[in-house]
């Protein structure tokens, strides 16, 4: 038998600390409301900001949402930045149904769906850059909740600004008769714990 040595298993940070050094300054920039916890590879948690794309907000965004972001997990894995973090949707939570079918973007593990391929995610590629595109699939969520699309579009909203139209109106809609989609409650009911 061949002796060999053993080697301590380091975290990720410790093995790329000025990636680390970035991701904490971008995500602080960027995203301040989210908080970093140190356990296993590393996660950040939080509620993100209804919009944080690079064009106007169209109207009728807040009743679309309720009135708040969504609340996810970026969880790291030991292989980064080789392999990018998952995002997984805390709230709204994707029904189990919906981590089977591809037209909702949602892995069978529950995380987010945001590459077409394995190989798109570069390792110099910014944290923030998925993110953005996770605050993104959360406005298609509610646009399908509420009956407004069949499916997620193929490349996302972030930089396409064809659904802009569709979330005034739907959101319009939904003020007007006080509905909510499943899992976008308004901000009072998710401020005083209340249920819809």
């Amino acid at each position: 038998m061949i002796d060999r040595p053993e080697f301590a298993a380091i975290p990720w940070w410790e093995a790329e600390p000025s990636r680390f050094a970035r991701d904490q300054r971008e995500i602080a920039d960027s995203f301040p409301e989210l908080d970093w916890h140190g356990a296993g590879a590393g996660v950040w948690s939080g509620r993100l900001s209804m919009w944080p794309l690079q064009r106007p907000e169209p109207a009728g965004l807040t009743f679309l949402l309720g009135g708040h972001g969504m609340q996810i997990e970026i969880a790291y894995r030991q292989a980064y930045p080789m392999v990018p973090p998952r995002i997984f949707p805390v709230d709204p939570r994707p029904e189990p149904v919906e981590c089977t079918q591809h037209r909702w973007h949602v892995n069978g593990d529950g995380s987010l769906c945001q590459f077409q391929t394995d190989t798109a995610w570069d390792p110099r590629d910014s944290v923030c850059d998925l993110i953005v595109k996770a605050a993104a699939w959360r406005i298609e969520y509610a646009l399908m909740k509420a009956g407004a699309l069949d499916q997620m579009t193929l490349h996302g909203i972030v930089s396409d600004s064809s659904l802009d139209d569709l979330i005034t109106i739907t959101g319009q809609h939904l003020d007007s008769t006080d509905a909510h989609p499943k899992g976008a409650e308004s901000a009072e009911s998710v401020d005083s714990g209340e249920e819809r």
